[in-house]
């Protein structure tokens, strides 16, 4: 199901908007009983927004500078925060940066604010060159004039969507609010408001509680994928946008969706079997093959009705560095892993996606 038809729906779903900033109790309430999952605040998706004076990368930069054509990109660091400016030579447009989007492992785009509305930044930071380029999609070697090279204005809908997959409690009652935002995905991006949830556990009322609050575990397999899929992409979220390539690739649930294992859906194969959203990603290729193996058989096996997966004739081990290659994105300088699963011919490259 489309994102846009499942936030539509009775209940909880992620991203929407219609809850009141009263129903949400932030992560520091969460974590005075669920202390186990105490790592999740050290995880990219907890650290996918801050406000920019809080960015970890830009603090850890006093200037950063990108030169295109006759226009000079430059985000500075002074006491107030960066400030970000673009010259083309005659003049300057500057302005300090209010937002910043993605925890920096692979890059950081930033918004800021000009006569009350939102504008996305023209360039962005990338972690594998340690400096700026072009936001992706956003690139323009001619701009026609400052204000366009200085970067795009963000729409409301886009804005509540932007935030909506970046933080908890962004949109209240449809509206966009972003004085009283959760920075992050934390708990209740994902669990629901938790008001009523804390309410009735430190009342005793345990039944009570557990129905208040939203468990992802409880969700048959598509509906798992989809749940992720509000913030990365659902299949029906690609298709309909009519997504092909890169831009499909980089949606997991829709190439994961895509895959011939994937079938009518299966619990082995959702995107929380092999990533728990508590805890860091673990980025080792050797540490899923244990998942691998839990559908297929192994090396000199055969298949059965459990593990379905016919034995691998090459080995057991490195299963994704095979049959989830990497591809390069230019724009984002960094090299993503395709969710399809497949088996890849011999001869077979890796330099462009499968087409979807």
């Amino acid at each position: 199901m489309a994102t846009a038809d499942r936030v539509q729906q009775p209940g909880f779903w992620p991203t929407k908007g219609s809850p009141s900033r009263e129903e949400y109790v932030g992560p520091a309430a969460c974590a005075r009983c669920h202390a186990a999952h105490a790592g999740q605040a050290a995880t990219s998706m907890a650290r996918t927004l801050a406000r920019a004076p809080d960015s970890e990368v830009l603090r850890a930069h006093e200037r950063l500078a990108f030169q295109v054509g006759r226009f000079a990109y430059e985000i500075a660091r002074g006491e107030g925060g960066s400030v970000y400016s673009v010259a083309d030579g005659t003049r300057a447009l500057r302005s300090p940066l209010a937002w910043a989007f993605g925890a920096g492992k692979i890059g950081q785009t930033y918004m800021f604010e000009r006569a009350g509305a939102l504008f996305e930044g023209r360039v962005s930071y990338y972690e594998s060159i340690r400096g700026l380029g072009f936001t992706p999609t956003r690139a323009l070697a001619e701009p026609r004039d400052l204000e366009e090279a200085m970067g795009r204005p963000v729409g409301a809908a886009e804005g509540r969507r932007c935030f909506g997959c970046h933080t908890a409690a962004s949109t209240i009652g449809g509206a966009l609010d972003l004085a009283r935002l959760i920075p992050g995905v934390s708990c209740e991006s994902c669990h629901g408001p938790g008001a009523r949830h804390v309410a009735a556990i430190e009342q005793g009322r345990l039944a009570e509680g557990l129905r208040a609050t939203t468990n992802p575990k409880t969700l048959d397999p598509t509906a798992s994928v989809d749940f992720c899929g509000a913030c990365h992409a659902t299949w029906w979220d690609v298709t309909l946008a009519g997504e092909k390539g890169i831009a499909a690739l980089r949606s997991q649930p829709h190439r994961l969706q895509s895959s011939r294992c994937w079938g009518e859906g299966d619990a082995r194969l959702t995107c929380v079997a092999c990533h728990d959203p508590h805890e860091p990603l673990v980025r080792e290729p050797l540490s899923y093959d244990e998942r691998c193996l839990a559908c297929h058989a192994g090396r000199g096996g055969r298949a059965t009705r459990e593990r379905p997966g016919r034995a691998c004739p090459v080995g057991t081990t490195g299963c994704t560095t095979c049959h989830m290659p990497k591809y390069e994105v230019p724009e984002m300088h960094h090299r993503f892993t395709d969710h399809l699963i497949r088996v890849l011919k011999p001869g077979g490259t890796t330099t462009a996606p499968r087409p979807p």
